[in-house]
């Protein structure tokens, strides 16, 4: 039978064998990798992943796909679990995790977000994504692109835009271009917050009026001394403004 992709689950099912290949050998899975695919869908990723690995984890919520992946992978090639990605214990399956997926477009930000909060426990992250988010993941200070998702990413992760996918590699076609991405944990933080909630607080303030200048957003957290004590000029706006100097700012506060 054939199953039929659910709007409501985001879904558009990766077909292009060609693409599919070369995302498998950006991942370069091995036999003995702890890994765990997000939305396997039809098994595009699934089912050369199976190939090399001795096991794998997959988070899934529609119950149609997973009766359909029972009845394709063998039992003991593969642990299924039937639970919201957003919902889902990361760290419960080990200490060394690799995390894989073609995420649902209409929740990727926060799937990304809840992976932060597991990352000690996480050796890289593959990723398909809306073009238009790894963009914005991988963006420089000053770019349009630059925002709120690209601070608090890179402050954590080191990341490659690594493919473009066009939507004719999707059944049903997506209305944008994907894209492929590498996220790999900094082993050690190159710009330490001394207080992680300040600098998710400070980010989010900063770029909470994009367009206004750093005195008038940050107005009420740091004044000109501060601004001169640090040697920032207050009337950049946060886009202008590197994870370093984002970091300072919460240490200042801190």
């Amino acid at each position: 039978m054939k199953h039929i992709p659910k709007k409501r689950f985001g879904q558009n099912f990766l077909i292009d064998q060609d693409i599919i290949r070369s995302l498998i050998e950006a991942i370069r899975p091995a036999p003995d990798d702890l890994m765990v695919e997000i939305g396997p869908g039809l098994g595009a990723m699934t089912k050369p992943l199976l190939q090399t690995l001795n096991h794998l984890h997959a988070v899934e919520l529609d119950r149609d796909v997973i009766a359909w992946m029972q009845d394709h992978y063998p039992a003991g090639k593969i642990t299924i679990h039937n639970i919201d990605a957003l919902k889902f214990d990361f760290t419960s399956l080990g200490p060394k995790i690799r995390v894989v997926g073609n995420l649902p477009y209409n929740i990727s930000t926060p799937i990304l977000f809840h992976l932060l909060d597991n990352v000690d426990h996480i050796i890289d992250m593959h990723f398909m994504l809306q073009k238009e988010v790894v963009e914005r993941m991988v963006a420089e200070p000053s770019s349009p692109a630059y925002g709120r998702l690209s601070v608090m990413l890179q402050y954590r992760l080191y990341m490659e835009y690594l493919l473009t996918v066009p939507p004719e590699a999707f059944d049903p076609p997506p209305k944008v271009e994907s894209a492929f991405v590498r996220a790999v944990p900094w082993p050690t933080l190159p710009h330490p917050a001394k207080d992680e909630a300040l600098l998710a607080k400070v980010v989010a303030t900063a770029f909470g009026q994009r367009r206004k200048t750093l005195r008038n957003t940050l107005k009420g957290l740091l004044d000109d001394a501060g601004f001169a004590a640090l040697g920032i000029d207050p009337q950049l706006r946060a886009e202008n403004l590197g994870v370093a100097q984002f970091v300072a700012i919460a240490n200042h506060l801190a």
